[in-house]
C-alpha cells in the first residue's frame, strides 16, 4: 500500500532535500501508513545537521534533543527532524551515553527497535528497507532489527514496546525475538516505573491483549510479581473452566479498553491463591478473596505511581468485583449515593467482563446484569433522590435548627439514609420536621 505523507510534512522533505540533504520519513507513522491504519505523529530522519535543520526552518524550528540531533519543525504539527545517526554505548539499559552522526540511512535505521519501525519512505514513494520490515509487515510478524538481545539490552523498555505492538497490531513474536524478551525481562527492573505504566496501559488496551498476557506473565511479573500466583492456578470449580491466571486475561480482553476497567479486571482476583480452600466435596473456594486482592492491587499502583483518582476508581472496583446485584430500586440508590453513577456503571462493566470470562454454562449473569442496568437507568431517569445534592434540605437548614459542626453532616447522611430506604419521603417540611423531634433531641 502506497504511503500518503501530508502535505505539511511532504514540504519539509522538499526543502531538506532542496538544500541537497537526503529526507525521509520513518517510524510509526510509516509502519501504521503500509498497514492501511490511520498514521500518528510523523517523525522524519535526515543527513542534515541539526544546525542546518535550525537554520532551514526557523522561526518554526525547536532544538528538543540537539544531544541526539532532534530539531522539532513545525506551525500547528510538531514533527521531530532526527540527523542520521549510530548510538553509542547504553550503560543504563535505556539511553545511550553518546550519539555519533552519520551520513548513512542504512546505519540509522540499524539503531531501530523492530524492523516494521526500521522502514523509511521519501518524497517519490521509494522505500528503504534494509532490514526486511515490509515482509514482516506483510506476515503480522514483530521481529528485533539485528541480535534481538543485544537491542533489549540497549534499551529493556523495548521488551514492552514489542508486548504492545503485539497487544495492538496482533503481530506475532518471532521465536528469537521473543526468547530474548524473555531472556532480558529482568533488565525491567532498571526502567522508571512511569515508562513502564504507559506501556502497560498500552498493552492492556490493545485488541489483542489475551494473547499477550496469557504468553507472557512471566515478564510482566518481573514488575508485578503479585501476579505470579495466579499463573497455572487451577479453581476447581465448576463455574471456572480456566485457572486464575487464564479467566483474569479473558477477563481483562472482555472489558471495554479503558485504563481503568482493565486494570480493574487485572487485579480483580489477585487474591484468590492466598484465601483458596478444598471442601469435602473437592470444590474450591476463594472466600473474601477481594480482601487480599485490594492490597495486592494498590502494591502494584503504588509501585508503578498510578494517579491518585485511577488507584482510588480502581481499587473500588477491586473492593466492589463479586458483590451481589441485588435487583431493587432500592439497592440501585444504595449504589448511586455510595459510589455515584460513573463508578458504578464502571462497576457493572467489571461484572458483565467477570462473568463473560467464566465457564460457558454459567454466563446466564448476562441477563441478571442487563435487567440491573434497566433498573439504574430507571431509577436516575425518576429523579429520585440518591445523593446529599438531591436532598430537599442543606446543611443551612440545620444549622438554622441548632446543629453544628460534624453534627450537621451526620443528620444530613441519616436524612439521605431514611429517603433511600423510603421510610421519609424527599420533602423539605418533613425531613425538618424529623430533623427537630428526633435528631436536635439526642
Amino acid at each position: 500500500m502506497p504511503v500518503r505523507i501530508p502535505e505539511y510534512v511532504q514540504e519539509i522533505l522538499r526543502r531538506l532535500e532542496g538544500a541537497g540533504y537526503e529526507a525521509w520519513c520513518v517510524g510509526g507513522a510509516v509502519r501504521d501508513a503500509l498497514l492501511g491504519l490511520e498514521p500518528g505523529d510523523w517523525d522524519v530522519t535526515t543527513s542534515a545537521p541539526p544546525e542546518a535543520v535550525l537554520s532551514l526552518f526557523a522561526p518554526h524550528a525547536l532544538p528538543t534533543g540537539l544531544r541526539h540531533g532532534t530539531v522539532t519543525v513545525g506551525g500547528g504539527h510538531g514533527v521531530e527532524v532526527t540527523t542520521f545517526r549510530r548510538d553509542g554505548d547504553y550503560l543504563d539499559n535505556r539511553h545511550p551515553d553518546h550519539v555519533e552522526f552519520t551520513g548513512s540511512l542504512t546505519e540509522d535505521l540499524a539503531r531501530r527497535d523492530f524492523t516494521v519501525n526500521a522502514v523509511a519512505v521519501n518524497l517519490r514513494g521509494e522505500t528503504a528497507d534494509p532490514f526486511g520490515g515490509q515482509a514482516d509487515l506483510r506476515a503480522h510478524v514483530l521481529r528485533a532489527v539485528g541480535e534481538p538481545e543485544k537491542r533489549f539490552q540497549e534499551d529493556a523498555l523495548r521488551i514492552l514496546r514489542g508486548l504492545r505492538f503485539a497487544s495492538r497490531l496482533g503481530f506475532a513474536i518471532a521465536p528469537d525475538t521473543a526468547a530474548a524478551i524473555r531472556r532480558c525481562a529482568p533488565l525491567l527492573r532498571h526502567i522508571a516505573p512511569e515508562r513502564i505504566l504507559v506501556e502497560l496501559t498500552g498493552i492492556l488496551c490493545g485488541g489483542h491483549v489475551l494473547d499477550v498476557l496469557l504468553d507472557y506473565p512471566d515478564v510482566l511479573g518481573v514488575f508485578m510479581p503479585e501476579i505470579l500466583p495466579c499463573v497455572g492456578f487451577d479453581q476447581h470449580s465448576v463455574y471456572h473452566c480456566y485457572d486464575v491466571w487464564e479467566h483474569t486475561a479473558r477477563a481483562v480482553a472482555a472489558a471495554r479498553p479503558l485504563p481503568v476497567l482493565r486494570y480493574a479486571m487485572l487485579f480483580h482476583d489477585l487474591g484468590k491463591p492466598g484465601t483458596f480452600v478444598l471442601d469435602e466435596e473437592g470444590r474450591g473456594h476463594f472466600y473474601g478473596h477481594w480482601r487480599r486482592s485490594v492490597p495486592l492491587a494498590e502494591a502494584i499502583m503504588e509501585r508503578l505511581r498510578f494517579d491518585n483518582q485511577s488507584k482510588k476508581t480502581i481499587l473500588t472496583l477491586v473492593e466492589r468485583h463479586d458483590a451481589p446485584l441485588n435487583l431493587s430500586e432500592k439497592s440501585v440508590r444504595r449504589g448511586l449515593a455510595r459510589y455515584g453513577e460513573e463508578t458504578l456503571r464502571l462497576l457493572v462493566e467489571v461484572k458483565r467482563a467477570d462473568n463473560l470470562a467464566q465457564a460457558e454454562p454459567y454466563r446466564d449473569r448476562q441477563q441478571l446484569i442487563s435487567q440491573w442496568e434497566d433498573l439504574l437507568d430507571v431509577v436516575l431517569q425518576s429523579g429520585e433522590c440518591f445523593s446529599l445534592r438531591q436532598l430537599a434540605v442543606r446543611g443551612g437548614d440545620l444549622t438554622a435548627l441548632g446543629l453544628r459542626g460534624p453534627a450537621v453532616g451526620e443528620a444530613l447522611n441519616e436524612l439521605l439514609e431514611q429517603v433511600i430506604d423510603e421510610k421519609l419521603p424527599n420533602d423539605r417540611g418533613i425531613l425538618l420536621e424529623y430533623v427537630r423531634s428526633c435528631i436536635h433531641k439526642r
